[in-house]
């Protein structure tokens, strides 16, 4: 004897669907609840009534991960876990609008330019992939407009911050790593890459050729061709550079453990670069009592600039071949540019040397006398 077959149907946009069950028409019934569901939540298969969460992720996957390197997937999928997900992910892929779009972009008004723009062109690059892969018609983030953004500064290190950073760097265990980067433009992935067969002391060059991936232990090719390149070494950084010589595939620059800086290490290298310099420029501290009422060393004054980042000691070795002539085709190349209009944003930048320079040649005295603060005083 055969068993009864219970069934429950059901429409959704516009097509029917059925369920079955052997035990009862409640079970069929909630077989069928459950898959409407289902449905309603993307798990129909990739189509315009999935959500943007589901379609997001599946993007991720297919486009992205084999695609990108291990840190800017990452940083997609923080995008979408973060932003997108929270924000429009319940909504289907035909229901989205610019509205929605250009609202939540909006909420990222006052953050820096680069997280900005990053988060429209995912968004951007997620709706156009869509439309591509014909799951919706219009494409709701083609012409979504950018909030107002912190507009972030890169600049050259002062005279000041110079002398002191070379002050400093005699006597830190990262002092030369960060001269390097100094005065030879090197990135932070980079230097850390540097092995010493990359240093030709015959030829005073270093031959950049690798750095490490961000957000890993990876050493890889940079990620361009133009990241491949030849610089010449300084006499102010050649004879440390031979004091430390090691064995050709040991690391030049290692961590206090010894071994191959990582990001966390060299991070916490220039942390305590940073504190070196502060106390040449002046900082003080103080033995304050805590809560515990047990004495500790404080910071009570800090003298050094808060902006002052690794970075700039690559943007000053570009302004360095600026003030000294070095053409901007060859900057660009020492720079490791994919492009010289890169490298042409900081040559145009203004330093208080260039102006002093005009002034000299205008036949005008440069500065404020003493003689004339008193009469503006007076």
């Amino acid at each position: 004897m055969s068993k009864r077959l219970y069934r429950s149907t059901f429409t959704y946009m516009g097509k029917k669907y059925e369920r079955t069950s052997t035990k009862s028409q409640r079970e069929a019934d909630r077989k069928a609840d459950q898959y409407k569901r289902d449905l309603e939540n993307g798990a129909g298969g990739i189509s315009k009534n999935m959500r943007v969460s589901a379609w997001a992720y599946e993007w991720l996957e297919t486009y992205k991960k084999p695609a990108v390197l291990a840190a800017s997937y990452k940083r997609y999928k923080r995008c979408i876990d973060n932003h997108i997900a929270p924000g429009i992910g319940g909504l289907r892929l035909c229901e989205v609008t610019d509205v929605h779009l250009q609202k939540l972009l909006n909420t990222k008004a006052g953050y820096s330019h680069s997280e900005v723009k990053f988060f429209r062109d995912t968004m951007r690059t997620i709706f156009k992939r869509a439309r591509k892969s014909r799951l919706i018609v219009h494409d709701p983030a083609e012409d979504l407009i950018m909030p107002q953004y912190k507009k972030g500064k890169r600049r050259s290190i002062t005279y000041i911050e110079r002398f002191h950073f070379l002050k400093a760097a005699e006597n830190h265990y990262a002092g030369l790593m960060f001269k390097v980067m100094l005065f030879c433009g090197l990135r932070s992935g980079e230097v850390i890459a540097l092995s010493w067969k990359d240093i030709d002391f015959k030829k005073h060059v270093i031959n950049v050729s690798a750095a490490m991936e961000s957000g890993t232990k990876n050493i890889k090719a940079p990620k361009t061709e133009a990241g491949i390149r030849t610089i010449p070494i300084p006499d102010e950084i050649y004879s440390g550079l031979l004091e430390l010589r090691g064995g050709p595939f040991d690391p030049v620059f290692t961590s206090k453990a010894a071994k191959r800086h990582t990001a966390t290490t060299r991070l916490n290298a220039w942390n305590s670069m940073r504190e070196a310099i502060d106390k040449s420029m002046g900082a003080k501290w103080e033995m304050v009592k805590g809560e515990d009422g047990k004495m500790r060393r404080q910071k009570v004054l800090s003298v050094i600039a808060p902006d002052f980042i690794p970075y700039y000691l690559r943007h000053t070795f570009c302004t360095d071949c600026q003030a000294k002539g070095v053409p901007l085709k060859t900057a660009s190349y020492l720079m490791g540019h994919s492009n010289t209009s890169i490298t042409a944003n900081i040559y145009t930048h203004v330093t208080e040397d260039t102006i002093e320079d005009a002034a000299r040649l205008l036949g005008v005295t440069f500065g404020v006398t003493d003689e004339t603060d008193s009469h503006q005083t007076a």
